[in-house]
């Protein structure tokens, strides 16, 4: 039999708890790293992101990896959502929920009573919780030209604005792809939504340009974002093609386009409004925000 004596066993014992409180050490200090990715940020974007992208997430759960990451704002959530978001420092830069969605919009004089009064219902309840935007679309065409479309839209905007003015709440109207996602939607093009925003002459009407959808559509982000910013006052990201990640398998330069958008004097939000492909979403989150970072 092998004797240990009490010098030997103390002596690795005390190793063995030295190791253990070397590697809890380590740990607590790579979490804090990890902690403390929002504090990394350079702070000339407040950084978004859409909810809806992330469907088994909890949205409680969701609040604390934004946190983490350094967001300022979960967006396309209801006002009912809202209180949520408070709880954790948090805002909503884009509010959804507007009866109609894409497909039945204000280009159509019949769906304007509907979708006026859920504004004028539900803005004052979106700036009581101290979010900017609230989203509305045109609706696809469905045999009205694009004229007729823009001058029907101008009427129900104007009819939204005095309420959008007073409680100082933005009506974002999103330009989308009618090529791959969303088939015959009518604010498919910039040139259509800045006449749109000019008929309108109101601050609270701008444009969510999706830089995703308008990468499809036209191209020429850069020289489009110069040109017309004052129309827009939010933006989304997605990787062309595919709408995953938006890191070096897509088309899109991301962190030019963003600085574009920095250069203009923006002070709004950017929202990653990618569908993420790997395993780890919230890494793929944390990448994203980070290569918008400029």
């Amino acid at each position: 039999m092998n004797l240990i004596s009490r010098r030997s066993a103390i002596g690795k014992i005390t190793g063995s708890a030295a190791a253990f409180v070397a590697a809890a050490n380590l740990s607590l200090r790579l979490k804090a790293a990890d902690d403390s990715v929002g504090s990394k940020l350079k702070g000339r974007v407040n950084h978004s992101v859409c909810k809806w992208c992330y469907p088994k997430v909890e949205l409680e759960e969701f609040c604390k990896e934004a946190k983490r990451i350094g967001l300022r704002s979960i967006e396309l959530l209801e006002v009912k959502d809202l209180p949520t978001l408070k709880k954790y420092d948090l805002t909503c830069a884009m509010v959804s929920g507007v009866p109609g969605g894409i497909p039945n919009g204000l280009n159509r004089i019949e769906n304007h009573d509907k979708i006026v009064s859920w504004m004028e219902n539900h803005i004052p309840s979106i700036a009581a919780e101290g979010a900017p935007n609230v989203i509305c679309f045109s609706g696809n065409r469905a045999g009205i030209d694009d004229q007729t479309g823009l001058k029907n839209c101008s009427i129900a905007l104007k009819r939204i604005m005095p309420v959008a003015e007073k409680h100082k709440v933005t009506v974002c109207m999103e330009l989308l792809n009618s090529r791959v996602n969303h088939k015959d939607y009518m604010c498919d093009k910039s040139e259509w939504g800045v006449e749109l925003v000019n008929h309108v002459g109101s601050e609270r009407f701008k444009l969510l340009y999706d830089i995703y959808h308008m990468q499809i559509m036209e191209g020429d982000l850069i020289a489009t974002i110069k040109r017309s910013y004052e129309s827009f006052g939010h933006y989304h990201t997605g990787g062309v093609p595919g709408r995953a990640e938006i890191d070096d398998s897509q088309e899109i330069n991301y962190p030019a386009v963003v600085q574009a958008i920095v250069a203009t004097g923006f002070k709004g939000f950017i929202a990653q409004e990618f569908i993420p492909k790997r395993t780890d979403k919230m890494a793929s989150l944390k990448q994203g925000v980070e290569l918008c970072d400029v």
